[in-house]
């Protein structure tokens, strides 16, 4: 063993973090680009979950912290059952509910708010590779979504989430707000602002 040498080994600090992969999407895209340079790639960067049972405070502080607005709720098996984005934990999905349940917001649990696994939108892997953005801006307006999942499927056909696309994402790298509620909203508008 005299070859090798010992480090010098420390105490961990307090309020440490760890390093999360980062994708390194394009920082401007037009409604011609790839579809690809606007979808969050979960082969390149670690999705974000929470277990249906958290709170919805405990929820909306790990998206914060995580620097996401949609989290993968996800069963002891790690199969996604739902998700939760900002909007549902602090919009007026959640004021209703606390109206109609007469519950306070800190007994409520992301059970009660997300978007359960049968209601979510998905894409496809092989037509989201193939679409340019403004394809994928239509696509997400006329379903009235701010996202949409991805999905590639293995040789048996079953499904595996690939990737996210998001209007808050897209709308960023675009330079301009991406409104879904207007489903008749007018592209080619979007195209000569953006």
């Amino acid at each position: 063993m005299t070859q090798f040498r010992a480090l010098n080994a420390g105490t961990l600090d307090t309020g440490s973090s760890f390093q999360r992969p980062r994708q390194n999407l394009p920082e401007h895209v037009t409604l011609d680009s790839p579809a690809i340079d606007v979808m969050t790639d979960l082969a390149l960067v670690r999705a974000e979950t929470v277990s249906p049972n958290a709170s919805v405070d405990d929820a909306e502080e790990q998206m914060i912290a995580s620097g996401v607005r949609l989290l993968f709720v996800t069963s002891a098996l790690n199969h996604v059952i739902g998700i939760v984005t900002a909007k549902d934990v602090s919009g007026e999905r959640i004021l209703s509910l606390i109206h109609d349940s007469g519950s306070a917001r800190k007994d409520l649990i992301v059970r009660d708010i997300m978007t359960p696994q049968h209601r979510i939108d998905v894409l496809e892997m092989g037509d989201v590779a193939t679409a340019r953005v403004g394809d994928i801006v239509l696509t997400l307006k006329r379903m009235g979504r701010q996202h949409a999942l991805v999905v590639d499927r293995d040789s048996a056909g079953r499904q595996t989430i690939r990737g996210l696309l998001s209007t808050t994402q897209i709308g960023r790298q675009l330079g301009e707000t991406i409104d879904t509620t207007d489903i008749a909203g007018n592209l080619a508008e979007l195209a000569r602002t953006g």
